[in-house]
């Protein structure tokens, strides 16, 4: 089991152990849940999850919830894809582990959208909070997934000039290129912090029916993703700074697994 381990090594088995329980914890005050919209006429529902204060059976399922999602991108981390390069700077397991949690909530996407479809088109009660949490995941997804292609050196790069570079010349472009990321990431935090730490501190709300506290949660994750960012963007070029160019376009490789599994596919339908 540790031979098969990216970083955790010995912790591996008890990141596993750890994630299960919490898992089978949420899963089961999740029933209890239920039971009680069946059998209690004080069961609580979507809005009392995102309003926890003098309720300690939500609270402590939201941190039960939070720990398990913790642990399960942390095992979640410790594998590598096929295509996925391995973590090699000082930075890239924050952005790996946040990568892997992105890759869970678009999960909880699918299947938020898909009770909701169930439920406003076979029992015709549509709920009042399914789209607001799926763009507040959504919302999470999307600055992480940017935090995880910067990790991957999968964002868009435009290499016809930067090829024909001297190696000197391409690692000041590198800096150059560096710089504009942290320095957009000052100009960033400069100007949007008071903003951000208002919105949080009186918990700006979205002024819908289920009113949850979107702006005030995702402006101030805002400035702080885009700082991970643009730690990463250092901590890249450090990793790659003694590298050959050929060997930092390995992401631009040709997936051979998933093109075995189209030919699998197709040779199916025949």
């Amino acid at each position: 089991m540790h031979d098969n381990s990216l970083w955790l090594g010995r912790m591996r088995g008890p990141v596993k152990t750890a994630m299960m329980v919490f898992i089978g914890l949420t899963l089961a005050l999740y029933v209890w849940l239920i039971a009680q919209h069946l059998f209690s006429d004080t069961a609580y529902g979507m809005f009392e999850m995102i309003r926890p204060a003098g309720r300690p059976l939500v609270l402590v399922m939201l941190i039960i919830f939070s720990l398990a999602l913790f642990f399960a991108s942390l095992f979640l981390s410790d594998t590598k894809g096929a295509i996925e390069s391995p973590p090699e700077g000082v930075f890239d397991l924050v952005s790996v582990v946040l990568g892997r949690l992105s890759m869970i909530m678009t999960t909880f996407i699918v299947l938020v959208m898909f009770y909701e479809v169930v439920s406003r088109y076979v029992f015709s009660k549509p709920t009042l909070w399914a789209n607001e949490l799926s763009l507040w995941i959504a919302a999470f997804v999307f600055l992480l997934s940017g935090l995880y292609a910067m990790q991957q050196r999968s964002h868009i790069r435009i290499y016809v000039i930067y090829d024909m570079m001297p190696r000197w010349a391409q690692k000041l472009s590198d800096c150059i290129s560096v710089l504009l990321i942290v320095g957009f990431a000052v100009a960033l935090v400069w100007g949007g912090y008071t903003d951000a730490e208002n919105r949080f501190m009186r918990m700006e709300t979205f002024g819908t029916a289920w009113d949850p506290p979107i702006p005030g949660i995702v402006k101030p994750a805002l400035l702080l993703i885009i700082v991970l960012v643009a730690l990463q963007a250092v901590s890249n070029l450090f990793a790659d700074w003694h590298k050959d160019p050929s060997e930092m376009g390995s992401n631009d490789d040709i997936d051979e697994v998933e093109i075995e599994n189209i030919r699998r596919t197709l040779e199916e339908q025949k």
